[in-house]
Parts: C-alpha cells; sequence; structure tokens
C-alpha cells in the first residue's frame, strides 16, 4: 500500500486507536483487484511516495478482509463514485494494522 506521508503516513497508522485503520479511497483497478484478494493475517509493505524519500517504510497486516469503501457512496466525500452503489459496490477497502517499521 501506499501514501504520502503528507496525507497519511506510516506513523500516521501508528499513532490510531490500536494502530488500525481502515484503507480506503483506492480507486485504480488493478490496486482494487489486489485488494479483494486480501485475507485477514496477510502482510503488505507500506510505501511512502511523492516525498522528499520516497520508498518502503514498514510492514502491515491485515486484520478484516474487504469490504465496500463507503466513501463511494457518499457525494460529499472525494472518494465518492456515482457509478459505485451498496447493493452493487465498485471499489473496496481493508483494515490495516501497523506491524513494523524499517527505519
Amino acid at each position: 500500500m501506499k501514501s504520502e506521508p503528507v496525507v497519511f503516513s506510516f506513523d500516521d497508522l501508528k499513532a490510531r486507536p490500536h494502530s488500525t485503520d481502515h484503507w480506503e479511497g483506492v480507486r485504480n483497478y488493478q490496486a482494487r483487484n489486489y485488494i479483494r484478494e486480501m485475507k485477514k493475517g496477510d502482510l503488505m509493505l507500506f510505501y511512502h511516495s511523492n516525498c522528499e524519500t520516497p520508498g518502503v517504510v514498514g510492514i502491515t497486516e491485515i486484520v478484516r478482509k474487504a469490504y465496500p469503501d463507503h466513501t463511494a457512496f457518499d457525494p460529499v466525500s472525494r472518494y465518492y463514485d456515482p457509478k459505485s452503489a451498496p447493493d452493487d459496490p465498485r471499489w473496496f477497502m481493508v483494515d490495516v494494522k501497523w506491524k513494523q517499521a524499517f527505519r
């Protein structure tokens, strides 16, 4: 998974309650397909992009398998997709937990 650290960093994930958060807003079909295949217990690399020193900064664990991304249904969300509906979701998210930092 990748994120711009000025938007949401690996340290931000660690600071969340139980070091866990949902990973919403993915709007790339290939990434969506990977998300749908993720299972509880799978490990993922966390990548900082668009920053001074881009690269992998740690490991996360999937703590909840893929489920519909509710931000796609909310017209005020920046991730809104009018073609996605709760009964026919186009986008999915997973819950992830901070596991280990590399630095």
